[in-house]
């Protein structure tokens, strides 16, 4: 099985409390339902602010993570140890500044990343930690380019409000064919309602089962299993 409905303490938007990569998860504790899906061993365990929210402050591909400053500095020393064991290659760096909610303002996987205006000062140090080319860019007229779609290595999803030319500029830098769609009963946030990666999916229990099918083609599941 690739897919599982799930949610986090009653929430279905599942994508605030975890992030997701082909070669380990983060997740707040060991309570998160369905992560065997994503077909990955390596899950390390985290806060932000003491705080389950993840998915918001939190951005990863699999070369490296970026947290930020209102991360404690035992919180990244653990992590760090943790994820050393796992990899001693992947970069760990906070981002310092006002903006905290990385996972909303920086969309990325293995082989790009296209980060908000709002974090622009940074390109350089996210090039450096994701190991990936950078571009700054809005997406549908929105700073929050991480939290209205979401992308893996083999495709993504952007919502439904997006316009041919926001589609067509995800699939060039991504460089995957992706979709449109909305998850948990119509909601345009995207990466709020999916955990995903290369392997599987986890979506918020209130997704309705055309946007399940949107999903499964959109990330590549329905090619690779159906």
């Amino acid at each position: 099985m690739h897919i599982k409905m799930s949610s986090h303490d009653g929430d279905p938007n599942i994508g605030l409390y975890v992030v997701a990569t082909d070669k380990f998860v983060i997740a707040p504790d060991e309570r998160v339902d369905g992560l065997d899906v994503l077909g990955c061993k390596n899950i390390v365990y985290t806060k932000v602010s003491e705080t389950d929210f993840l998915g918001i402050f939190i951005c990863a591909n699999s070369k490296g993570i970026l947290v930020p400053s209102v991360m404690s500095d035992v919180r990244l020393d653990r992590l760090k140890e943790d994820m050393a064991k796992i990899d001693k290659n992947i970069k760990i760096a906070r981002l310092e500044g006002s903006y905290t909610a990385l996972g909303n303002l920086i969309l990325c996987n293995d082989k790009f990343a296209l980060i908000s205006p709002l974090i622009a000062e940074h390109k350089k140090l996210i090039e450096s930690v994701l190991g990936v080319k950078v571009k700054v860019s809005i997406l549908q007229n929105m700073d929050i380019v991480g939290s209205i779609c979401a992308v893996t290595n083999k495709g993504f999803l952007m919502n439904f409000n997006a316009e041919k030319e926001d589609y067509e500029f995800v699939k060039e830098v991504f460089g995957v064919d992706g979709d449109i769609g909305s998850v948990n009963f119509g909601s345009p946030f995207i990466k709020s309602g999916v955990i995903v990666n290369s392997k599987g999916v986890i979506a918020g229990n209130q997704t309705s089962g055309p946007e399940i099918t949107r999903i499964d083609e959109a990330f590549g599941f329905l090619e690779k299993f159906g």
